[in-house]
């Protein structure tokens, strides 16, 4: 059985992704209503009744509105860090004791090995995720205002990786936002530029075959073409092939991508 994954939703206005083995299931973010996440899986032609969990990235209502009725309806335990179950708490709904999951440095469910590691964001223990199923590698780094050593070597070897291409920077600097939110955008605790993912995916993609997506693009300062572009072009720049070569796509705000089988 092939590692499947799928982002069922990426954007400001909420983030799911789904994840799958023959024998487990799991759901990174649930930042819609449980409805809609549960009605995209369908649309893609799986049962949302084999979720096995749901991890937490941080505790934005875009990552966790649906997480609460998710766990309840389903019985799905829900995986979080101590800082970021602190700050959820409030904003999800009561959930049973037995599905309150304190996160671990390494994860395993079924079989799924699940690592979080440290990002850059205006949260109380903001994380992205490696996930490993046999020799396959799946990453995931959104919300991360700046890039470091750790998510560089963490993203490294990736089979998949969807990397955050939030905003241009010249869409922020013109646009409407006040200068307070372009500010935090802009910062290290904010959200990564198109250029910023270019430079990020040129260091780390190796063999030339890998999956990279690029998700959370902001509404108001992006869009899919200039997103891809500019990452393209940044790809190219430093040596690296791209369809054929590495294959990049994007994710959506109000659809699902592709499935994807590694």
């Amino acid at each position: 059985m092939r590692l499947k994954f799928c982002s069922l939703y990426s954007g400001s206005s909420g983030n799911c992704q789904y994840i799958k083995t023959e024998n487990t299931t799991i759901l990174v973010d649930a930042g819609l209503s449980g409805k809609k996440i549960q009605q995209e899986i369908v649309n893609i032609g799986e049962d949302p009744k084999n979720i096995d969990a749901i991890f937490v990235t941080h505790e934005h209502i875009d990552h966790i509105q649906g997480a609460g009725i998710m766990s309840r309806r389903l019985n799905v335990p829900v995986y979080a860090n101590e800082k970021t179950w602190e700050a959820m708490f409030p904003l999800i709904g009561e959930i049973k004791s037995h599905n309150i999951k304190i996160l671990e440095e390494c994860q395993e469910v079924g079989d799924l090995t699940i690592m979080p590691f440290d990002i850059s964001h205006d949260a109380a223990h903001p994380v992205g995720y490696n996930i490993f199923y046999n020799s396959k590698k799946i990453s995931l780094v959104t919300d991360t205002g700046c890039i470091n050593e750790v998510i560089v070597n963490r993203l490294m070897d990736s089979d998949l990786m969807l990397v955050e291409s939030n905003h241009d920077e010249d869409m922020v600097l013109i646009g409407p936002y006040p200068w307070p939110l372009k500010r935090r955008v802009l910062g290290e605790f904010g959200h990564m530029s198109n250029d910023t993912a270019g430079n990020l995916i040129s260091r780390v993609v190796k063999r030339g075959k890998e999956i990279v997506l690029l998700g959370h693009l902001s509404k108001e300062n992006n869009f899919p073409q200039l997103a891809y572009k500019t990452v393209e072009n940044i790809l190219k720049e430093n040596g690296i092939d791209v369809n054929p070569g590495i294959f990049l796509d994007m994710t959506y705000r109000d659809k699902s991508s592709r499935v994807y089988e590694i």
